[in-house]
């Protein structure tokens, strides 16, 4: 074994057991509310539970990592119950009856908020078909596909009937939703068929490389017009570095799927231009947002370091150098690696990690989940980057 095959391999097991050992058992202990179904999200530094609303999101995003677990790393009966926990409280108190799941609910489960996120819908369906597949359960593929095929229905207009825009004036179409089917779609597949994917594909990759994606930056930004092209407002140049990284990753999920090699040299591209780019050269760490143009940013929070934008940016270089052996995201992951753990993990208390940080890298907000951070990015990022550092490992 070489030094980069034997460092990969003490990295897999250095996120392997964070995942097994820390973050997953906070969220067993913590996160399940026994008496009313579905989960907790708003738990302190140690567990404690300080608001009990619950985001249908967040639901949707532990099923889909529960399951996950007990299909791809070992069948434990215990992690298919609380699967199963969220999926019984999506399908009674977490939609509208059409399928449209809302944002918030309270405790027990009645709506508090109206469906006007298309994502609450993209996350359930994900979470239906990873526990359709744990279990065979026809309930959970039909769920699974009808939450779906709302995605699709709404994907033109997906704020629709709630969104604060006047038609008309300045109609822009937003990176988030292309950049989630990416993923969304691949997750589907066996419930959705080949074609689904290929078709619905090949229509985002599109969507994000030809609209998104601006040449001329070296940049993805996150919203243009409805013809494509660029807005010179602040949501037109409103870069979200996190989020354009993360898509790089889906993108070379996709890539293998559809057999489209050329892309993925691309999105190494684009992983690498996007973090030189945000990365803060006087206290380390990636910037939460920027102005393409480098004007003053309208976000409050643009200087924070965010967990989700690290943990989801060691998985793209993960993923850049096991597809092209690009030296550069090798590089770029024992920098961010570094930070990441040095910053984010709660060497204290341990269990789940912190998410907000300020510009130095001082912690900001002592939290653990909240109406953003759940059961998702961090024990998704270290299942990811355990089980491709292994690969690396292997050769």
């Amino acid at each position: 074994m070489n030094t980069g095959q034997d460092k990969a391999a003490r990295w897999a097991t250095q996120y392997r057991d964070e995942l097994l050992t820390e973050v997953i058992p906070f969220w067993e202990r913590y996160s399940p509310d026994h008496d009313r179904g579905g989960y907790f999200s708003c738990l302190g530094r140690k567990g404690e539970v300080f608001d009990t609303d619950k985001f249908i999101w967040l639901q949707g995003r532990q099923l889909w990592m529960f399951a996950v677990l007990f299909n791809h790393v070992e069948p434990r009966d215990g992690w298919l119950e609380i699967a199963g926990q969220g999926a019984r409280f999506l399908l009674e108190h977490g939609h509208n009856g059409k399928f449209d799941f809302f944002f918030r609910v309270d405790r027990a489960g009645r709506p508090l908020e109206q469906p006007h996120s298309i994502f609450s819908n993209t996350f359930a369906a994900i979470g239906f078909a990873q526990l359709s597949q744990a279990t065979g359960n026809p309930v959970y593929a039909d769920a699974a596909r009808r939450s779906f095929q709302r995605v699709l229905d709404r994907r033109e207009n997906p704020s629709a009937p709630y969104g604060s825009s006047v038609p008309g004036t300045r109609d822009l179409k937003a990176f988030a939703l292309p950049m989630i089917l990416s993923n969304v779609v691949l997750e589907l597949e066996p419930l959705v068929g080949p074609e689904a994917v290929e078709s619905i594909g090949n229509e985002v990759l599109e969507t994000i490389l030809e609209d998104f994606y601006r040449p001329e930056l070296g940049l993805i930004v996150e919203h243009v017009t409805a013809s494509g092209e660029f807005a010179d407002c602040f949501e037109g140049r409103l870069v979200n570095p996190g989020h354009g990284i993360e898509a790089m990753w889906f993108l070379m999920d996709l890539a293998v799927r559809l057999k489209r090699p050329d892309l993925i040299q691309k999105a190494v591209t684009i992983t690498l231009d996007t973090l030189e780019w945000s990365w803060d050269t006087d206290y380390g760490g990636i910037y939460y947002f920027m102005d393409c143009m480098g004007k003053p940013p309208q976000e409050l929070e643009w200087d924070q370091k965010l967990w989700w934008v690290h943990i989801e940016t060691l998985i793209a270089l993960l993923k850049g150098y096991q597809l092209t052996g690009s030296a550069d995201c090798w590089n770029w992951f024992e920098k961010v690696h570094a930070y990441t753990w040095e910053h984010f993990r709660d060497r204290k208390n341990g269990g789940e990690w912190f998410g907000y940080l300020n510009r130095q890298g001082e912690v900001l907000l002592d939290l653990k989940g909240g109406k953003w951070k759940g059961c998702f990015h961090v024990p998704r990022g270290l299942f990811h980057c355990w089980k491709t550092l292994e690969t690396i490992a292997h050769g």
